[in-house]
């Protein structure tokens, strides 16, 4: 937003709004494409995927909920949510925490390790369908740093200020 001082940001050019347009576009069909083959495929929506694959990355299969939330990028209540539908389908078990006993934590049990497992080829597969095979020769590494500083903005913008970036 302008203060009145001075002209403002510059507008967009061509080049720049096709690609706000298509990044629109993107965060609109892809997840609803993957969403729709993982449903189809297999049963579980990409946040119960998401859930799965965090918890077993994770030491021990385990997870504080809070921790969830940060990896996942979901909401407390759809983390809680999710993992509930896990634990009702036997993949993921709800514990108080070990280490103070006062928060809870997601443990991936093993048959969803062995359900997780199952589903990887097929994930990738989507993801190579869906993603993968439309990027062609782009550098994915610099492509990859980008996305992920436009999902982790900063928390302090400064107003009409360009963050520097180191590549």
């Amino acid at each position: 937003m302008s203060d009145g001082a001075g002209p403002g940001p510059q507008p967009l050019n061509a080049e720049e709004e096709a690609v706000l347009r298509a990044l629109g576009r993107v965060l609109l069909v892809v997840p609803r494409v993957l969403e729709s083959d993982l449903r189809r495929e297999h049963g579980l929506t990409t946040s119960e995927f998401f859930v799965l694959m965090h918890l077993s990355e994770a030491p021990a299969g385990r997870l504080r909920m809070g921790d969830l939330v940060a990896a996942t990028g979901l909401t407390p209540g759809a983390v809680t949510r999710v993992v509930k539908l896990l634990e009702e389908a036997g993949l993921v078990e709800r514990r108080r925490t070990e280490t103070d006993g006062r928060g809870h934590e997601a443990v991936l049990t093993a048959a969803g390790h062995a359900r997780l497992e199952a589903l990887r080829p097929a994930h990738v597969a989507i993801a190579r369908r869906r993603v993968f095979d439309e990027l062609g020769d782009l550098d994915l590494r610099t492509f990859a740093e980008a996305l992920s500083r436009i999902s982790h903005p900063d928390p302090n913008p400064t107003d009409g200020a360009r963050r520097e970036h180191h590549t």
